[in-house]
């Protein structure tokens, strides 16, 4: 998720802020990370994620207990990815309250990897290195350092499709068969133009899309370079890719299709009970949020389709294991069993997180969702995930983001010129990468 995501994922994640939790994992313990908590022996293992990674919700962290008496695992959450990494790198910094384990958004992993190799654990000295044939080559290889260090385990990736609320399409006039919008929005003009034709007809209170936030999100994960070319070099500001969704998402806030919700906002959260908006760009692991936050009430009101404009990935996330963390053995035996297969086929069964473990995406092939109207998640995410292209992924990705949907939020809220806002992104890019 994520990001995920990005991100929160990225990616984005359900749960509330719980940074004062993380600090029950004080660095030190014994050399070979394998110290005792108590008297009596018992280990526990500290998670630190960001959003709904969906582990407690499906069950894993219990079965993973009962698998292993004298294993207690306690997990601190918070839901929005960019406090998440604030707070993340201020502990690396100081080497104190970290977890065990210490979840990485997509979008920040070249920043462990490139940047921060000596502030994680070598995971091939407890063996992950005999796991390389579990993971595409591009997700392995974006969890490794110059040297071949493995720093971090794959969890989910994002393929990307659109989920809709069939119930304010009907409302609407518009038809709500998933093939049909389908091809009625197979390019991103199309979807556009259905929003206006949404506009003209909607329910009190309901926009077409959340933010164009995530519309430039979910169009930019549709591109193998973004924000870096193979070679390192920054090209964001020169790259057409991305001028386009720019514009895009620009034409989308000038044209009042947006509800002008920040993701992740407590607003934002209340608004998928109220319907305040029709269509949301969805990652897979969006799913799970979206169950989290619509509640049952919103059972059989969702829908999913392809995407507009061909395949994309948003978000996806790792698991590493922070050189201050207290039990670094049961660490990374507990993150080897979530990542395995037939774990992330469950969790993708259960929460949406898409599997990123090439025996688990087969395993999902088949998967339909009754909350999401029965839709074919398993057919339509699968696809875009083969079909995804494998992005460049560089050291300040998530930062670059950030500044760039900072932006169209100001264009979409304030009604700031976009010659404005871009020139504004472009001065936080700098700012933030000093």
């Amino acid at each position: 998720m994520p990001i995920a995501r990005a991100a929160k994922r990225a990616t984005v994640r359900l749960g509330a802020v719980v940074l004062a939790g993380a600090l029950l994992a004080a660095c030190g313990g014994s050399s070979d990370g394998t110290s005792s908590d108590g008297a009596g022996g018992d280990v526990t293992v500290t998670v630190d994620l960001f959003g709904s990674f969906g582990y407690k919700e499906a069950g894993l962290y219990a079965e993973y207990e009962k698998l292993h008496p004298g294993v207690k695992i306690k997990q601190t959450d918070t839901e929005d990815e960019a406090d998440y990494w604030k707070s993340l790198q201020t502990r690396l910094a100081g080497g104190g309250g970290l977890a065990d384990i210490q979840a990485v958004e997509v979008g920040r992993i070249a920043s462990v990897t490139q940047e921060q190799a000596e502030r994680f654990e070598d995971l091939r000295k407890y063996g992950a290195d005999k796991l390389k044939s579990r993971f595409p080559e591009a997700k392995w290889a974006a969890g490794t350092g110059h040297d071949g260090e493995v720093l971090a385990l794959g969890t989910d990736v994002g393929p990307e499709a659109l989920c809709y609320r069939t119930d304010l399409f009907r409302q609407a006039g518009l038809p709500t068969d998933r093939e049909e919008l389908a091809k009625k929005w197979s390019t991103w003009d199309g979807y556009l133009d259905l929003g206006k034709q949404y506009k003209a007809k909607a329910p009190a209170n309901s926009a077409w899309i959340d933010t164009v936030g995530s519309l430039y999100s979910i169009m930019i994960g549709q591109e193998k370079e973004r924000y870096y070319d193979a070679s390192g070099k920054l090209i964001w500001e020169t790259n057409p890719a991305l001028k386009t969704a720019w514009d895009t998402s620009v034409r989308a806030a000038q044209g009042g299709l947006s509800a002008k919700l920040d993701q992740w906002s407590p607003q934002w959260n209340q608004a998928f009970a109220a319907g305040s908006f029709a269509t949301l760009p969805c990652p897979a692991w969006m799913l799970g949020y979206i169950k989290g936050q619509a509640g049952d009430a919103g059972k059989g009101k969702w829908d999913v389709a392809t995407l507009p404009g061909g395949a994309g990935n948003w978000g996806g996330s790792y698991l590493a294991v922070p050189k201050a963390a207290r039990h670094k053995k049961e660490a990374y035996e507990l993150i080897q069993w979530l990542t395995a297969p037939e774990q992330q086929a469950r969790l993708f069964e259960k929460n949406g997180n898409f599997p990123s473990a090439t025996g688990a995406i087969d395993k999902a092939a088949g998967a339909k969702d009754p909350y999401f109207s029965d839709a074919p998640i398993g057919r339509i995410f699968g696809d875009a995930a083969k079909a995804a292209p494998v992005q460049v992924l560089g050291a300040h990705d998530q930062n670059i983001a950030q500044q760039i949907t900072n932006a169209l939020s100001e264009v979409e809220r304030k009604g700031t010129a976009p010659e404005k806002a871009w020139e504004n992104a472009r001065k936080g890019v700098a700012n933030t990468m000093g």
